[in-house]
């Protein structure tokens, strides 16, 4: 577990009148944030060499003055975008502690869809490895951390396990992420979380078809009829991604499988009450046998939640602390 690393940091407790796992959720969405009124940020593009002429839009918050810290890239969640709560938020708070911060537009998303025929879905780990490689010197001076949320947690922990000691990172952090992406959309279905998986596929659709999406008549249909985060997944993420249905889809990309290739010092947050994520792979994985994974898993703090009385997201306070403590700088 990562209790060195995180030493002097209180215990999760959540703050009134975010109580319970749906509201610690729900905050998220009905709350702007206005962290990062006024600061200026740095516009970047990153194309890809891949053919598509796809480019990746995202952009840069640098601290006052002069660091040595590395940059933090950001990376959403499923139907999320720079602008996102929990990214504006995480990168207000990295910033106030001397970071320069990345915020990232998966490919298809956000600020990136116009600029994207593709899009992005769990198992995109190939793009995450573009945009380390890519990043201009001037903003990685200090190395790279990255930080990833939900489904962008899958994707950093698919990436960090695939490439084991050539990740180019110092250290990262991932936030509710599905280990068991088959699990995630079995519960989902659930009669309980009815109104999330009708706000999921409401935004993925309209992401999905979106200006800028190169789609045939068919796949416009499919999305459009789809009824359940498996069923659109099963109709049109796995097909469009090369996989045979959701089954297949799910099983290859799911970051479970991955975490013995991790071989960076690596923050994994979760709650255990979090109504999307099943906590089964959490509690049966042997945390202790991989040292270079510290798992903090609290019985409280829903999705992306861990709303408390620190200020900031307890998850960035933790974040923040971790970086310091693993962190070359």
């Amino acid at each position: 577990m990562a209790e060195a690393v995180l030493d002097g940091l209180p215990p999760f407790r959540p703050r009134l009148p975010w109580w319970g796992p749906d509201l610690q959720t729900i905050r998220s969405v009905l709350i702007r944030s206005r962290a990062l009124d006024g600061h200026a940020g740095e516009r970047l593009y990153l194309p890809f060499a891949d053919g598509s002429g796809d480019r990746l839009a995202a952009i840069v918050n640098r601290p006052a003055g002069a660091t040595e810290k590395p940059l933090v890239v950001l990376v959403h969640g499923l139907t999320g975008l720079e602008d996102s709560f929990y990214m504006r938020e995480s990168a207000a708070h990295f910033l106030a502690c001397g970071f320069p911060v990345l915020r990232l537009n998966l490919r298809g998303a956000g600020r990136s869809r116009p600029l994207c025929s593709t899009q992005y879905h769990a198992g995109s780990s190939d793009d995450l490895a573009h945009v380390f490689a890519s990043l201009p010197g001037g903003v990685t001076t200090g190395g790279v951390a990255a930080v990833g949320y939900s489904l962008g947690a899958n994707l950093l922990l698919k990436y960090l396990g695939e490439h084991g000691t050539a990740a180019k990172l110092v250290a990262a952090a991932v936030v509710s992420a599905p280990l068991d992406l088959a699990g995630t959309a079995r519960r989902l279905n659930r009669f309980r979380n009815t109104a999330y998986q009708r706000y999921l596929l409401r935004y993925m659709k309209a992401e999905a078809m979106a200006p800028g999406a190169d789609l045939a008549t068919g796949e416009r249909r499919a999305i459009m009829d789809a009824r359940s985060v498996w069923e659109f997944d099963d109709v049109y993420s796995a097909p469009r991604a090369g996989y045979g249905g959701a089954a297949e889809y799910y099983a290859r990309t799911a970051s479970g499988q991955f975490l013995g290739g991790v071989r960076i010092p690596t923050l994994i947050v979760y709650a255990l009450d979090d109504p999307w994520i099943p906590p089964e792979p959490y509690r049966d994985f042997d945390w202790r046998g991989h040292p270079n994974l510290h798992a903090v898993l609290t019985r409280r703090g829903g999705h992306v939640g861990f709303h408390g009385d620190g200020g900031a997201a307890w998850h960035d306070l933790a974040i923040a602390r971790f970086f310091d403590a693993v962190s070359p700088a």
